[in-house]
């Protein structure tokens, strides 16, 4: 006897058994694509044998044995010591007498004096210096893409000077092409430093530039920030700005819309609340353009964390920001920069003019108060990759060397929030680390010459 003849399956079976491949094959497929078009850039300059914009990680564990190494838990710079890396993290450090695995590269470097990777907490990756371009001309005649590139080449640069880490603060003008440049940076396809971005920046109807004034009336111009005025667009800009990837909000708490110019403040206590009420609501801290004492008292009413410059700040305005807790980036060398560009003012030959005379009287009520400081240049106004040059100043204005050190490192990371990662070199911590030759807690000049730069265990620059 013949078996049965097996029953065909229906249309519908057919179909379900169709769409229950189709749904488990999708994934694989999807992430295959993916994982492919993000890598193929990356994967493209091993396989024709030419150099990768960014360098492979070691693959091994390294040893780095410096002459000395400043850790930057206190201002001391421990003499013989090394640093083991292991994947993207600091494995341990101490005297050289510590034991290494079997298989560790040791990378000589004799003369230099080990450091954590340095940080700017104010900076303008899409600017660059104004006696190249004035900043009108930036925002209005430069495309966004141009300006992109110019911001790759910035962030590359940074890097190679020893710089890891960033905190941007404003596109000026290129929306928020930052959110790009960080994921580019995040996912390898381009060298740069770490970034923390503030995108568009928050400012006050008519009240930033370019324009409106010296412009005719009847032209709507392109704007350097994002224009808003009253509790309900504050609020909104601070959504959008969360929204769309911005890790602080930046907020123009005055600017120079006086009658002749001068700077005066720009938003109300109640648009000042209302934005820092919202940020912090959303998990997203708060950095004030500030430079006239009643800006920075509105603004520190308001409870952000930073202000920015404080060229004009009062003793009464420093001690309050001290008892609120609020960090200090005094900007120094961008005050410098102003005056070479349109003070005539020649460094090494002329007197510091008023304005520099004005920004060294604000850091020095800032520390006579106990003010946290940290080391923000304004990058952007001036060459980037030359960042070293606030450190100098901080110097020349009243810091110890090694005080300057802290700002640009253990300081900063407490300022961003990052020093569960950055800032000091510390077990567990990331492997960003910075070579410079000499010793820069007797001599700050030495950190603008930098030897060797890792960030996250990968080698950017060798000695």
């Amino acid at each position: 006897m013949r078996p049965p003849a097996p029953r065909l399956p229906t249309t519908r079976t057919c179909l379900a058994i169709a769409l229950w491949a189709l749904a488990a094959a999708l994934p694989l497929a999807l992430g295959a694509q993916s994982t492919d078009t993000l890598l193929s850039a990356l994967k493209l300059p091993s396989r024709a044998g030419f150099a990768p914009l960014v360098p492979p990680p070691p693959g091994h564990p390294v040893l780095l044995r410096p002459d000395r190494v400043f850790d930057a838990t206190s201002e001391e710079a421990h003499a013989g010591w090394v640093v083991l890396v292991q994947g993207d993290t600091i494995a341990a450090v101490g005297p050289a007498s510590m034991r290494a695995p079997s298989d560790a590269e040791t990378i000589a470097l004799p003369g230099l004096t080990l450091l954590p990777g340095l940080i700017d907490a104010h900076s303008h990756l899409f600017l660059h210096p104004y006696n190249e371009t004035l900043w009108n001309d930036q925002v209005l005649k430069e495309p966004e893409g141009y300006r992109m590139v110019e911001a790759v080449l910035h962030a590359r640069n940074t890097l190679m000077q020893g710089f890891t880490t960033l905190r941007d603060l404003g596109t000026e003008g290129a929306g928020f092409a930052d959110v790009a440049i960080k994921r580019a940076i995040d996912d390898g396809l381009i060298p740069g430093p770490r970034l923390a971005v503030a995108t568009r920046a928050i400012v006050a109807t008519s009240s930033y530039g370019p324009g409106p004034r010296g412009f005719r009336p009847d032209l709507e111009l392109p704007q350097g920030g994002q224009v808003v005025s009253g509790v309900p667009q504050v609020l909104e800009a601070v959504r959008e700005q969360a929204g769309r990837g911005a890790d602080w909000i930046k907020v123009y708490a005055d600017y120079g819309r006086g009658p002749g110019g001068e700077a005066v403040p720009t938003f109300s206590q109640e648009e000042l609340d209302a934005l820092v009420s919202e940020a912090h609501s959303a998990g997203r801290h708060v950095s004030a353009h500030a430079t006239t004492p009643e800006g920075m008292r509105r603004a520190i009413l308001a409870g952000v964390n930073t202000i920015e410059h404080g060229f004009g700040g009062t003793d009464s305005v420093f001690r309050t920001m001290a008892v609120h807790g609020i960090a200090y980036l005094p900007t120094l060398t961008a005050v410098e920069a102003y005056a070479e560009y349109f003070d005539h003012y020649v460094p090494g030959k002329n007197e510091p003019t008023a304005s520099m005379r004005q920004a060294a009287h604000a850091l020095e009520l800032a520390m006579k108060n106990g003010v946290t400081i940290g080391c923000g240049s304004d990058v952007g106004v001036f060459t980037h990759g030359t960042n070293a040059r606030e450190l100098e100043w901080l110097v020349r204005d009243g810091m110890r060397p090694a005080q300057a050190l802290l700002a640009a490192t253990a300081v900063d990371a407490r300022i961003m929030r990052m020093d569960k990662e950055i800032g000091r070199i510390v077990r567990g911590l990331k492997a960003d680390l910075v070579a410079v030759g000499g010793d820069p807690t007797k001599d700050i000049s030495v950190v603008a010459h930098v030897r060797f730069v890792m960030k996250n265990g990968v080698i950017y620059r060798a000695p």
